[in-house]
Parts: structure tokens; C-alpha cells; sequence
């Protein structure tokens, strides 16, 4: 079964949601709305291409994906509904602007106008910043191939446009998905 337009996917590990962390061997439940967009599976395993597909994505890969992919809703009724991805039982059908980095078993990169940046510690300052991270500042993780073609590559520091970071745990560590355009200055 091949799709002209949509990656054919399923969650990863099954699962529509990440609610449960294993702690000294127990797992705990540590969210139980449907609806808290931060507990969706946002990681998918590729089980079909579009038709006619020339990209370096295969059948197998990881894709990271929006969060609405996988989620519940419930209707004006209150009955639970899949949302517009769902297909059947767990496949699932998305476009391409639907995920945002890919993993081909070797390395994630990114996808399309996406690049993810890494929030860093606040920098040394004469004044006190009650601040957990840098604002607006971070390493480039995954640049994709447009900043590349500009001369960003990982690991450089970068700024960015305010209300641009939309926030993923990629390998267990916190990143920003950010749009190419959204980068403003290699520091």
C-alpha cells in the first residue's frame, strides 16, 4: 500500500503517548491528559513512501513528528476522535510538513526549513539573570542543508527570532526546532 502524497507511518514503540517514566524500576504514570501536547509520541517509524518518492528518507527511518500526529481529540460531544493523520488501527498518513528530522539509523538530519538548536547555560554578566537558559541563543545540533549552504554548521553558536523555538527531546536532550529563516546571526 503506497500513498501519491502522504509517508505512510506508526508510532514508535506502538505507543500514541510518551505519559510513563521508569523510575528505580517502576513505571510511573506522569501525565494522564490527552491533551497536553508534551506527552504525545512525537517519533514515528516509516512503513511506506509516497508514490513516486526521490528523497533520501527510506522505509525503516525515524521521523520526528508534530505532536497533533499521534494525539487524541474529543468532539463537541465529548467523544474520542482521532485527529485528520489517523488512517487505521496505528497507520497513520503525513506530508512533508508534518515532521521535521529524520533518523536513518546512523544520524538524525534535519528536514526541509527546519534546523534545531540547543539552549544554552545564561552567560556571565554584571547583572543577575534569573534565567534557566540564554535567551534567543543557542548551538546549532542539526542545521539542515540551506544554513549549511551558508556556512552554519553543528556546533556553531547562533541567535534567533523571538517565539521561534518550539521545543523536542531529541536523545534525551532538550532541543529547539526553528525554522532556517528564523536564525539571524552566527556568533
Amino acid at each position: 500500500m503506497q500513498s501519491p502524497f502522504y509517508f505512510i507511518v506508526k508510532p514508535r514503540e506502538g505507543k500514541r503517548y510518551n505519559n510513563t517514566k521508569e523510575i528505580g524500576g517502576i513505571d510511573l504514570i506522569v501525565n494522564t491528559s490527552e491533551e497536553d501536547f508534551r506527552f504525545s509520541n512525537r517519533e514515528a517509524d516509516v512503513v511506506e513512501l509516497p508514490i513516486g518518492y526521490k528523497g533520501p528518507i527510506k522505509v525503516g527511518d525515524k521521523l520526528l513528528v508534530h505532536h497533533n500526529v499521534f494525539k487524541f481529540y474529543n468532539d463537541m460531544k465529548g467523544r474520542r476522535k482521532s485527529g485528520k493523520s489517523f488512517f487505521k488501527e496505528d497507520i497513520f498518513l503525513i506530508d512533508d510538513e508534518q515532521f521535521y528530522m529524520f533518523h536513518n539509523g546512523t544520524e538524525w538530519q534535519a528536514h526541509d526549513r527546519y534546523c534545531f538548536v540547543k539552549p544554552i547555560k545564561p552567560e556571565e554578566s554584571f547583572i543577575y539573570k534569573p534565567i534557566e537558559e540564554e535567551p534567543l541563543m543557542g548551538i546549532m545540533v542539526y542545521p539542515n542543508e540551506y544554513l549549511m549552504s551558508k556556512g552554519i554548521k553543528a556546533g556553531d553558536k547562533v541567535c534567533f527570532k523571538p517565539d521561534s523555538e518550539y521545543e523536542f527531546i531529541v536523545d534525551d536532550e532538550k532541543l529547539y526546532r526553528i525554522y532556517d529563516h528564523q536564525i539571524t546571526i552566527k556568533l
